[in-house]
């Protein structure tokens, strides 16, 4: 493995974030972030991932399950009795500790940051979190969902993508009826050398 990332056993491995929307709720919405390992042989060690991005408008986090953001930022404008969880226009959020209180959990949450490889153990590549935020001016495909930009993910040796939307994500709470999200937006991580390549 070289110091870049880069893997020539897994030369085509990456790292994929899926940003799904799951309602609109007037002021704000809500999503689910997950980050996928889909990497062979690499893991994502401790300390873990630590995913940030940036706003392109006026967005604050009120509300997050199954992660935190590491700083809550100046949010002096809200003079009410409850604050955003996070009023900074570049956050980074982290994954909640094993253990953590099962009213801040979410679905393949709490891991410490850590995600395996794919052949290591199939069920522990996932880390997935839910967030509300208040939306802003900025749309996407004529909605009103605004997608953040210059994504990084903490970790040494990757260079992001740029998001786009895909087939909304779908699901199943019983096994028998799906659903499906409002709109997903994909972004891949890829090695460094794998990045060069695909700027050529």
């Amino acid at each position: 493995l070289n110091a870049d990332g880069y893997d020539p056993l897994d030369p085509f491995g990456n790292i994929t974030i899926t940003w799904d929307f799951l309602s609109d709720n007037d002021d704000t919405i809500d999503v689910k972030v997950s980050i996928y390992n889909f990497q062979l042989f690499r893991h994502v060690e401790d300390p873990g991932w630590k995913l940030g991005w940036a706003w392109k408008g006026h967005e604050v986090i009120w509300a997050m399950l199954g992660a935190e953001a590491m700083e809550q930022g100046n949010c002096t404008i809200f003079r009410g009795k409850d604050k955003p969880h996070c009023c900074k226009k570049k956050p980074v959020i982290i994954d909640l500790m094993p253990g953590a209180p099962y009213n801040m959990q979410s679905a393949n949450c709490c891991k410490g940051g850590v995600l395996t490889s794919l052949t290591q153990d199939v069920t522990k590549h996932i880390a997935s979190f839910q967030m509300n935020y208040m939306k802003s001016s900025t749309s996407i495909s004529g909605s009103n969902f605004s997608m953040p930009e210059n994504f990084t993910l903490g970790v040494p040796g990757y260079s992001c993508g740029k998001p786009f939307e895909v087939p909304p994500t779908k699901f199943t709470k019983n096994g028998h009826r799906w659903l499906q999200v409002l709109v997903t937006l994909f972004l891949a991580l890829y090695t460094a050398v794998i990045a060069k390549d695909n700027q050529e």
